[in-house]
């Protein structure tokens, strides 16, 4: 597993229930659902770490 680096977030009420509530829906922890959140988001972006491109249509 790679290392992981703690860091602090500094995030609004209701957008931290927002992410708590979809966490639930999908079986994950709050933070397991942020960090899938950001590697999507940089996936996507064709920002991804290791050369994962973006894909035609996203």
């Amino acid at each position: 597993m790679a290392k992981k680096k703690p860091f602090v977030l500094r995030i609004d009420p209701e957008t931290l229930a927002a992410v708590e509530k979809w966490a639930n829906d999908e079986f994950r922890s709050t933070n397991g659902q942020l960090e899938w959140m950001i590697h999507e988001a940089l996936r996507k972006s064709g920002r991804k770490p290791g050369g994962e491109k973006k894909e035609k249509g996203e």
